[in-house]
Order: C-alpha cells, then structure tokens, then sequence
C-alpha cells in the first residue's frame, strides 16, 4: 500500500517539476508584451494532468514573481489562473472545445487581470475609469490571445503526437 502511495507521491513530483521548468524557463526567454505560454499551460496542465496540479502553476507564478517582482494586481493574475485552470475540464471533450475554451481563458484573463489593475485606483475609481482601463489594455490582448491560440495548438500537436507514439507501443 505504502509503496504504490510512494509511487504516485513520485510521479506527481516529477510531473510538478516538469511544469515548474517550462512555466519558469517560458518567463525568461525575451517575448513580445503577454505573448507567452502561461495562459495555454494554465488551460492545459490542469485538464491533461489533473485538477491537483493547478497549485503547481500557481506556485510556478509565484517563484518567479520572487524574481520579477510582484505588482498591485498579482492576486487577479493567479486568481485568473486558477479559474482558467479549474475551468477547462469543462472543455476537454472536443479539439473543438478546448480551442474554444483556451480562448475563453485569454477573456477571463483579460477581464479579471485589467479589473485587478483597475482596483489598484491607476485610473480612478469611476465607471470612466474603468472604461479606461480595460480600452488602454487592447493592444495587449491581440498578444494575449494569438499567442494563447498558438501555443494551444502546440501542445495539442505534441500531446496528439505522444498518445499516438505509446498507443502504438502499449
């Protein structure tokens, strides 16, 4: 009994460790503004892997915002995360689906991050304000959501291409 709890102890552990590595390394490597693969994976571990692993995203954010710093909005950022994470089960069925719902997680983001930046009282706590806030963050989204689009296509390739590799050998 204790052997095979060791076993998936070790397992997850690896898996978390793997995830930890693209989520880090993808932060460091020079990108345009918000074209990165944080949103893709934030859809992605949590559907392949499981739930469980959703906090080792959210720890991934949070190590490496120990190097880039934090800002006002940090707790809408990870809580976008999370969200967009405990959502896509909900999208598993289908390519059709989960495309639909990594798209759907470059909105929530959009929405929850620019309302986090809001909050933090930058443009005034007025309806204008807001209208403001989310209007300046425009020419951020159109990075947000190709690169969320892009590399969900990636993964899906790459996952495609691994199940069928081992459906063959198993």
């Amino acid at each position: 009994m204790y052997f095979f709890k060791y076993i998936y102890v070790m397992k997850y552990l690896k898996i978390s460790f793997g995830i930890f590595l693209v989520l880090a390394l993808s932060r460091f490597i020079p990108h345009p503004p918000n074209f990165t693969n944080l949103l893709a994976l934030s859809f992605y571990v949590p559907l392949i892997f499981g739930l469980n692993f959703i906090p080792i995203v959210i720890l991934s954010f949070l190590l490496t915002d120990l190097y880039f710093g934090f800002h006002s909005s940090v707790f809408f950022t990870w809580g976008s995360v999370a969200l967009i994470g405990y959502i896509s089960i909900y999208f598993k069925n289908s390519l059709s689906k989960r495309l639909l719902g990594a798209a759907s997680a470059a909105i929530i983001f959009f929405i929850l991050s620019n309302f986090g930046v809001w909050i933090s009282g930058g443009y005034g706590y007025t309806l204008n304000g807001l209208i403001s806030c989310y209007i300046l963050a425009i020419p951020f989204f159109g990075n947000t959501f190709v690169s969320t689009i892009i590399y969900s296509a990636l993964i899906e390739l790459i996952y495609k291409i691994y199940n069928t590799r081992f459906q063959r050998e198993g």
